[in-house]
């Protein structure tokens, strides 16, 4: 019940942010507490079919610490007046795709933590070891962990397309290959590569932990940290 009503608030709060008249306000504070928002959302749905409680310590504080990050970096306004309608719809695809990329490297960080208490020759003791315990078979785990890469990845694939092909349809200009693209290609191509090493070498363990950490640390470089400094650092708003 706490969660659900935390989970509530937050959305309510950050509807308030985003969702103006005839435009939205977007910005790298914006885009994480949202990314944060849905990643709860995936997270509840994964731990009803199972215990992934451990994930919970990750996940909730996180997202609790991010839904008050528009108010201190409230980012810019977009007017949508003149953007194709599928201006919004390429946004929206691209948070589910953070977000799930992002409950995909929650869940990368506790295999490893899962993996290392099984090879530890101490006794864990604590809610979050007892709540390891709990976690499935790191087999399933892996499951899971790749069957989220691969909804993401296909969500990452449709952003990226949007984005680079339909630029001019969606933004009124030409791509730009700044920071912002580029990181995102990478990513793109850092949980393809996992993907094809998964399917044709049989990649798992820490080669796929690896791959899923670097290719999300990389995406969340490519909006997140790129308008961080854009906003922050630089002081200059949306382009």
């Amino acid at each position: 019940m706490l969660t659900a009503a935390g989970w509530l608030l937050h959305g309510a709060a950050l509807a308030g942010e985003v969702l103006l008249p005839a435009s939205l306000r977007l910005g790298f504070a914006v885009m994480l507490s949202a990314t944060l928002w849905i990643s709860v959302v995936a997270y509840w749905l994964e731990n009803r079919n199972f215990s992934l409680d451990g994930l919970r310590i990750l996940v909730l504080p996180t997202a609790a610490a991010a839904a008050v990050l528009p108010l201190l970096f409230p980012g810019s306004v977009i007017p949508l007046e003149g953007k194709s309608a599928l201006f919004s719809w390429h946004v929206t695809i691209a948070m589910l795709a953070y977000s799930t990329l992002t409950i995909a490297s929650f869940h990368a960080v506790l295999m490893a933590l899962q993996e290392s208490q099984l090879h530890s020759h101490a006794t864990a003791r604590g809610w979050f070891a007892s709540a390891l315990e709990r976690l499935p078979a790191l087999l399933t785990m892996e499951k899971l962990l790749f069957r989220m890469i691969g909804f993401g990845f296909v969500l990452l694939t449709l952003t990226v397309v949007s984005g680079v092909f339909f630029s001019e349809q969606l933004f009124g200009k030409p791509v730009k290959w700044d920071h912002k693209t580029v990181f995102t290609l990478l990513s793109w191509v850092l949980f393809g590569a996992l993907l094809v090493g998964r399917r044709w070498r049989g990649w798992r363990g820490k080669t796929a932990l690896r791959f899923t950490l670097s290719g999300f640390a990389t995406l969340l470089l490519a909006y997140v940290g790129s308008r961080f400094v854009m906003e922050v650092v630089l002081h200059r708003g949306l382009a």
